[in-house]
């Protein structure tokens, strides 16, 4: 599809409902992932790239875009096997390679081997994508159970420290780092205050790990999304919450995976070489002012 396509509005998302781990493949309403409209450069040739949480959504596209790139990829996904053979079969047909993980991020040595297995591949690691990510919703701070709050950090904060952790033995000079943020890391968000503390973590070690490893010039850059149509949202968003999702941002509607990827390759490639500890807003027009 064509971004100067048709995109569908909040309104049309009619309050759909999923069991989480919701799966891509169940959504009525597809995410757009697929890069139809994208068009390559090259500008990731003999790069090897790992991203966490591509099975589906926002780590699929990237996943696809990377091997339109010229990039060797490893996905790590923990749960719905379906969806991540899918990616594997999206990124082969643009002609890619795609080395598929199963683990969960929240256990350290679980990150280390997905980086070993990912070098013993390809022989090198030179791109790592932290995008793996865990929201409920509570109106109620006292409501979000000590499970749920291990849960939500573990995957969301600690499973980024700990795949950086593995991954820096390798990442040479002019490799790159990209974590996926949020605007409501930025803003806040009443119903999903956990999530919204882990985000406004990852900008803050982002901006830290920046500064660590400039003199190494290896660059640490975060993706900045604002309402983004993907599997958690049906799977962890109440009914009402889904049918006006998207509808506070400028463009009057969420975002569609494919149309965040084009901000990965850039923090991922050359053009990139003078960015580091930026946070990148790919919003729809939600300003990290805005209540």
């Amino acid at each position: 599809m064509s971004n100067q396509e048709y995109r569908p509005s909040s309104k049309e998302m009619k309050g759909e409902q999923l069991p989480y781990p919701a799966k891509q493949s169940d959504m009525k309403l597809q995410p757009d992932s697929d890069l139809s409209s994208y068009l390559p450069a090259g500008k990731l040739k003999d790069k090897t790239a790992l991203i966490t949480g591509a099975d589906s959504g926002i780590g699929r596209a990237v996943a696809i875009a990377f091997a339109m790139e010229g990039a060797e990829v490893a996905i790590l996904y923990n749960e719905n096997d379906s969806d991540a053979a899918e990616t594997k079969s999206l990124v082969e047909a643009k002609g890619g390679k795609c080395l598929v993980i199963k683990a969960d991020v929240r256990q350290k040595q679980a990150c280390t081997n997905a980086v070993e297995q990912t070098v013993s591949e390809y022989g090198k690691l030179n791109i790592l994508v932290n995008n793996a990510a865990y929201q409920a919703v509570q109106m109620n701070l006292e409501d979000i159970s000590e499970e749920q709050l291990r849960r939500t950090f573990e995957t969301n904060i600690f499973g980024y420290f700990f795949m950086l952790q593995a991954a820096l033995k390798y990442l040479k000079f002019g490799d790159a780092v990209i974590n996926t943020g949020s605007i409501v890391g930025m803003t806040g968000i009443e119903s999903i205050v956990d999530y919204s503390a882990t985000k406004g973590a990852i900008h803050s070690f982002t901006k830290s790990m920046a500064l660590q490893l400039g003199p190494k010039n290896i660059r640490v850059n975060a993706v900045i999304p604002g309402p983004v149509w993907t599997p958690n949202i049906p799977g962890t968003m109440p009914k009402d919450e889904v049918e006006k999702f998207g509808h506070e941002v400028a463009l009057s509607r969420p975002g569609q995976p494919e149309e965040l990827a084009p901000a990965y390759v850039l923090l991922a490639s050359n053009d990139s070489s003078f960015m580091t500890g930026s946070l990148v807003e790919v919003t729809g027009g939600r300003l990290s002012s805005a209540k």
